[in-house]
């Protein structure tokens, strides 16, 4: 009987400190679960502060690229009056090329949105360079190569480099 009142005594002391922390995590938890949350908030906002920096200059970095690789200031800034045809085409390739390398760290901090623009573009003048050198015949000047492909650009309805430019500023924007 004296053990089973011992027993007893200890369940109850037991069972009473077990409802005690009980109730008393369930009163703190709120507490703990707000001074969590604004912790991370906190730590978000300075994560935010360090990275805005660095977004907006990838951000400035992809529109330049863009500006880089239009043909109409591409081929102005190549100045490739003097060559052939497939000379200014390497040349111009291989300009697209090495500009896209030295900005692929970029897709880091911009939207995938933005970065699919940015490789849209890089494709697309290069596909519009290489149709145009293939129309060509091979006795064909550097000249004709900047016709060809200026030509090619004022056909379209809309200039796709405009519309890429707009996509990444709408990207960017977004970010405040």
């Amino acid at each position: 009987m004296v053990l089973t009142n011992y027993l007893f005594d200890i369940l109850k002391y037991t069972m009473a400190g077990i409802a005690t922390v009980y109730v008393a995590f369930y009163l703190i938890k709120p507490y703990l679960d707000k001074s969590e949350s604004l912790q991370l908030m906190e730590l978000k906002k300075t994560i935010s502060n360090q990275t805005l920096p660095l977004r907006l200059q990838a951000y400035e970095r992809v529109v330049l690229f863009i500006e880089r690789v239009n043909p109409a200031n591409m081929l102005v800034r190549l100045n490739g009056t003097g060559l052939s045809a497939v000379e200014l085409y390497a040349v111009v390739t291989n300009e697209i090329r090495t500009e896209f390398q030295h900005n692929i760290t970029q897709q880091v901090y911009v939207s995938s949105r933005a970065w699919t623009v940015v490789t849209r573009v890089k494709d697309d003048t290069l596909s519009v360079v290489t149709n145009a050198v293939k129309a060509l015949p091979e006795t064909a000047t550097g000249l004709d190569l900047c016709k060809t492909v200026l030509a090619h650009l004022s056909h379209l309805e809309d200039n796709p480099y405009d519309i890429a430019l707009k996509i990444v500023r709408e990207d960017m924007e977004a970010l405040f």
